[in-house]
């Protein structure tokens, strides 16, 4: 018990200090295993390691990463936004509307948060900026929408989440379809009604294409828009319809991205080259920090720590819906110092059988999960979120606008957590009616 009580405490302490997360949890599971086991500790921590690398679930990681990568590497945003902001441009906010969509489709491609928000990030803000849309909005509607990653599958975190808590990656995606999209669709409303009530916080803007004939019009936007749309409908809905498992829909995702780059003529053996060496360095990260989080769980809960959990709670009287809210409270309170891989590595192995303890269904909790973590991964002060925009952001775009351009977004995002609570069906419906 004293090992359980011990390692969080040092694991933590290795985090402040520096220590990269991948090796303060190898290093801490290392340590309290041997502490706990002796020799035989090396003989589990070798076949947590097999089970990773012979888990298939997994070989989805590299096949979705290095769709983002080609995605971002290849141009085929530029040409995607364009065709947005066609349609959008008339609305209020227009060019933030033609952002979050954006945001989706990319999100829907990819399956990686940080992509989504540096590719889009780098096109929008500098457009905005020139039409006078207020900063604060800009903020707000690049780092929310960049963070629908998490929640618009195929998300490469949601493939480390089934596998950490032993689900099927197919409910998983089916289940976060519908609240993804709510989000996505209420960013979209507070967008109109802020700019509708204040327009010039987001000024409409004229297309240069504006007096564009319609049927020109309809060509470009099948040309930009079509491709990757066809791309998603590939992925996703060979999943949605059963036809594949996600990782050989993955394989056709990265298939598709690289003969869409040749289609719009804008592959090269140095895209490729870069794509499969952003894909390598981002895969290892990840699959390096699952070894961690898998080694630290193992000796946590073979130590008695589930145990202790349960028995702290029973202690507290919580009973289910008040260990629910307590499991959330401490992911969203995790946000503010690890990232979303930590958080799931260390939380679900213990979260998860507790909540199923209760009779609460899984994928319903999983999406809760992921809509709390995303929240927090807005919240400042440690918001992911901002730290990958302020890497892009322009001089002019202070701190002080992106903390402030997040709030209303952080709300929505609450609204959409209290509404899947209320509403499991927002989850549930969706897997039922396709999986049955």
């Amino acid at each position: 018990m004293d090992i359980v009580t011990w390692m969080f405490p040092v694991l933590l302490t290795l985090i402040f200090l520096g220590v990269p997360i991948a090796f303060a949890l190898i290093s801490t599971a290392f340590v309290f295993g041997l502490m706990r086991f002796g020799e035989n500790a090396v003989l589990v921590f070798m076949h947590k390691v097999d089970d990773i690398t012979g888990a298939s679930i997994l070989a989805a990681v590299p096949l979705f990463v290095f769709m983002g990568a080609m995605l971002e590497k290849s141009g085929t945003a530029e040409k995607l936004f364009e065709a947005i902001h066609l349609w959008t441009q008339r609305l209020p906010g227009g060019l933030a509307i033609g952002t979050i969509f954006m945001c989706v489709i990319f999100a829907a491609c990819s399956g990686v948060i940080g992509a989504t928000e540096t590719v889009v990030g780098l096109l929008a803000t500098p457009v905005m900026l020139r039409h006078g849309y207020d900063k604060a909005l800009i903020s707000g509607t690049i780092t929310a929408g960049g963070s629908l990653g998490a929640i618009i599958p195929p998300s490469v975190v949601v493939i480390i989440l089934a596998s950490v808590a032993e689900m099927s990656l197919g409910d998983m995606f089916i289940g976060m379809f519908i609240p993804g999209l709510l989000m996505a669709g209420l960013y979209i409303v507070y967008i109109v009604i802020r700019c509708t009530l204040d327009p010039e916080a987001g000024p409409k803007v004229p297309h240069p294409d504006d007096a564009m004939p319609i049927f020109d019009k309809l060509k470009f936007t099948g040309t930009a828009l079509f491709p990757p749309l066809l791309l998603i409908v590939a992925v996703l809905g060979s999943i949605m319809a059963g036809v594949a498992v996600p990782t050989e829909a993955a394989a056709v995702g990265a298939v598709g991205t690289t003969v869409m780059t040749i289609c719009y003529r804008t592959f090269t053996w140095v895209v490729m080259l870069e794509a499969m060496v952003k894909t390598l360095s981002v895969t290892a990260m990840i699959l390096t920090i699952v070894v961690g989080g898998t080694m630290f769980a193992s000796v946590f809960l073979s130590s008695g720590g589930f145990d202790a959990v349960r028995a702290v709670l029973a202690f507290w009287e919580l009973g289910p819906w008040g260990t629910l809210i307590l499991v959330l409270t401490l992911v969203f309170l995790a946000g503010f110092v690890l990232d979303g891989l930590s958080i799931i590595l260390i939380v679900v192995p213990i979260g998860f059988p507790l909540i199923k303890s209760f009779g609460f269904d899984p994928v319903w909790f999983a999406v809760l999960f992921l809509v709390v973590k995303q929240t927090s991964y807005l919240t400042p002060p440690m918001a992911g979120a901002i730290f990958y925009f302020r890497a892009i952001a322009p001089p002019e775009i202070t701190l002080a606008h992106m903390y402030r351009g997040v709030v209303p977004f952080i709300l929505l995002d609450l609204v959409v957590l209290v509404l899947v609570m209320i509403f499991p069906e927002l989850v549930l419906w969706l897997p039922a009616k396709l999986l049955g």
